[in-house]
């Protein structure tokens, strides 16, 4: 971990500027009489406060939504009430909480420090043993203890996800989600609920994923969209590496070989094929969906697709990704190394990559850093959808003992993007979330793949891969 001792000093690059706003509005708040501007009051939402008009959260397994004080800053630190904003019908918060409840504490004490990993933590210990989610609650002038009642699913354990009766059943109960709703429709968020489930390994999914590899492979053609061509390609992948299918082996070839014609002559994808000189479309090649597309690369060769032009592009992309080791996070596109440990999943994504590659020392670097940004990942460009999907996978090549340590810092944001049937939701960290946010797609499957690393049953989650990596 030596040569790795600067990164761990390193901070978000808004964080750093933040800090030095403040200090120079500081000065002149002292300087020529001129006043820096306050900072908003928190409202006390029992005494008339008003909530702003940002978002709110998912209460996780309540079935309830609720809104909290919240700075750029410090996201919710400062917030001490949850001010209930919905409530799903037939949740087990329906018939207890109700709209405009404000929750003041839980387990019979306020809350005395940042309300939404405390309702975090006490979700996670109403799980563990009684089912029961202890709240101080005020309505219309009056306080009052309210026991909201919730299925038990054992303790995470030190070792979780590994080991881990919850981290098993919310697996399965996911999965059983994704199945009663179907996989309508190519989209990447069914890629994700379609890799879940192969994950499984359960032959009564086996019909459905059948039908879903025939449509992304339908659906996949010349010129179309990279995003949707990688994580197609990657499910499309894995699924005959687990299944065997001839005939769908024919149609990875033909699809990763038009992968590999979308590489921009940088050795990286960009949102859309190149232009006819090899440019990339628009502003330039984007690491982001490179990962995804270089590991499908991987896959379908290691499926059998032997043409040596993949093996060509792989190493082209290769080349671009690894000269960041030692050097910083993995960057946006065709930019110096960004001073976090991670951004959007990027450095996550590429120690799976280099895992599969064979690469140690990449892989460790990019592992180390994974697990290093666990504080740092609800932000990210254009969200943080990313940065939960390869998050804990990436952590993972570092050995079971690195994942349990990162779940063990951030289970409390697990179980609150966890609703109460079993599938999990987009958490919009705050209003705008860079000019767009997931809100809309359903990422059970992108949560179950942190959830199904004991099984070891994918490459992307682990299969016969010795937890080398230290």
């Amino acid at each position: 971990m030596n040569k790795n001792k600067h990164v761990k000093s390193m901070k978000p690059t808004s964080h750093a500027v933040i800090m030095l706003g403040a200090l120079v509005l500081g000065c002149l708040g002292t300087l020529g009489g001129v006043r820096a501007e306050e900072k908003p009051p928190i409202p006390d939402l029992t005494q008339g406060g008003k909530k702003d008009d940002g978002h709110d959260w998912l209460l996780g397994p309540t079935g309830a939504r609720g809104w909290m004080f919240f700075r750029h800053e410090d996201q919710t630190a400062a917030a001490r009430q949850i001010l209930i904003t919905a409530v799903d019908a037939g949740s087990p918060a329906d018939g207890i909480l109700s709209v405009n409840d404000v929750i003041l504490g839980v387990a019979g004490k306020p809350f005395a420090d940042d309300a939404r990993k405390s309702l975090g933590h006490a979700i996670a210990a109403a799980e563990e043993k009684t089912g029961v989610l202890r709240l101080t609650c005020w309505r219309e002038g009056k306080t009052a203890i309210l026991d909201l009642k919730m299925p038990v699913l054992g303790a995470y354990g030190d070792t979780a996800p590994y080991g881990s009766p919850k981290s098993k059943t919310i697996f399965e109960q996911g999965c059983r989600f994704i199945a009663q709703k179907g996989l309508k429709g190519v989209s990447i968020a069914a890629d994700f609920n379609a890799l879940a489930l192969l994950a499984s390994g359960k032959e009564e999914y086996r019909p459905m994923l059948d039908d879903y590899a025939r449509q992304v492979a339908g659906s996949m053609r010349q010129g179309m969209g990279c995003w949707d061509q990688a994580y197609g390609n990657l499910f499309l992948a894995e699924y005959v590496l687990a299944t065997g299918d001839k005939p769908m082996l024919a149609e990875l070839k033909r699809v990763t070989l038009e992968a590999v014609n979308a590489q921009c002559m940088n050795g990286m994808w960009g949102h859309h094929p190149p232009l006819p000189d090899g440019h990339s479309e628009g502003y330039g090649g984007m690491n982001q969906v490179g990962l995804p597309m270089t590991l499908s690369l991987v896959l379908a060769r290691k499926a059998g697709v032997t043409d040596p032009a993949v093996g060509k592009a792989i190493d082209k992309s290769v080349r671009v990704l690894r000269w960041f080791v030692n050097k910083g996070a993995i960057p946006y596109g065709d930019h110096p190394p960004w001073d976090a440990h991670d951004d959007n999943g990027k450095c996550s994504s590429a120690a799976v990559l280099f895992d599969l590659l064979e690469d140690r020392e990449a892989a460790a670097y990019f592992s180390w850093m994974a697990v290093a940004a666990y504080d740092e990942r609800e932000y990210g460009h254009c969200g943080n959808l990313w940065n939960m999907l390869w998050a804990l996978p990436g952590a993972s090549r570092s050995g079971p003992l690195a994942a349990a340590a990162y779940l063990k810092e951030q289970s409390w944001y697990y179980d609150l993007a966890r609703n109460w049937k079993g599938d999990f939701v987009y958490q919009q960290v705050e209003k705008g979330d860079e000019n767009y946010n997931y809100t809309g797609w359903d990422l059970t499957g992108a949560y179950l793949l942190s959830y199904g690393l004991p099984l070891k049953s994918l490459y992307l989650i682990g299969k016969n891969r010795p937890w080398r990596h230290r």
